[in-house]
């Protein structure tokens, strides 16, 4: 009787599990089970940042986070910077990368292809706090940091020869702040959000040099490989609805009012 009886509980166990596993795998081929690696830069708040405890959080999460669970996909996140961000895209290690990389057509000529636009940015300038630097006029012999390959680095060498500066790249955005609150440099060209985000909250001990914005480009999400063309449908395709449901809007307004 013992025998029996054991025989039947581990058939009903084998059921349950079975279940437990048939309605696992039903939940999963409703998700979609797609998943990719993400690449995005590091210290560029409030689009991608570190908060105190740890985690990565910013405008360009935010709005991966939403769009993903809106398709249904999920991620790995590489919190990695700029340039190996794009490397880590070229190579394969990644599928696409995230990192408020303004759409251009020298870009998309080199290799990049886009989603659809999902912010629109301009560059400028700021300065320590302290500094008499009122505006480009009064940057002849003086140094501009910019962070290497950027949209700001573009505008900084357009404009260089204008007003008499040179320009020094640094690999990330906290070293080229760094330069500036240090005094190794003069100023810095970046983001206008960013930079006026940072100044905002504190974390910069400098001030926006107003009037020394260039013409809005839009932010994209990017890929370097034709096969990848998917992530960017599903990007599109989840933009669309989180600008349509509000879920957006509320993202902006979380990280700059």
């Amino acid at each position: 009787m013992k025998k029996i009886l054991s025989v039947l509980l581990a058939a009903m166990m084998s059921l349950s599990l079975a279940a437990c596993g048939n309605k696992e795998a039903g939940n999963n081929a409703a998700e979609g089970g797609k998943k990719f690696v993400i690449a995005t830069d590091k210290g560029f708040s409030p689009f991608e940042f570190q908060d105190a405890e740890g985690n990565i959080v910013g405008i360009d999460m935010d709005i991966l986070a939403a769009i993903a669970e809106d398709q249904g996909f999920t991620y790995d996140l590489q919190y990695v910077g700029w340039d190996a961000a794009i490397a880590a895209c070229q190579a394969g290690q990644a599928d696409g990368m995230i990192a408020g990389a303004s759409i251009t057509d020298e870009r998309k000529a080199n290799g990049w292809t886009f989603s659809d636009g999902y912010y629109d940015a301009t560059q400028g300038m700021a300065v320590a706090s302290d500094s008499a630097i009122a505006s480009f006029d009064d940057m002849k012999g003086k140094k501009v940091a910019v962070k290497n390959g950027t949209m700001s680095n573009q505008y900084a060498e357009s404009i260089k020869d204008q007003y008499g500066f040179e320009v020094v790249t640094f690999s990330t955005s906290p070293d080229m702040y760094q330069a500036v609150m240090g005094g190794q440099v003069d100023a810095c060209m970046d983001d206008t959000p960013i930079l006026k985000y940072n100044i905002k909250t504190g974390e910069l001990d400098m001030k926006f040099v107003e009037g020394t914005e260039n013409d809005p480009a839009q932010y994209g999400f990017a890929i370097f490989d034709a096969s990848k063309q998917e992530l960017i449908d599903l990007f599109n395709a989840g933009l669309e609805n989180i600008r349509a449901n509000g879920k957006y809007d509320e993202i902006i307004a979380k990280y700059l009012g």
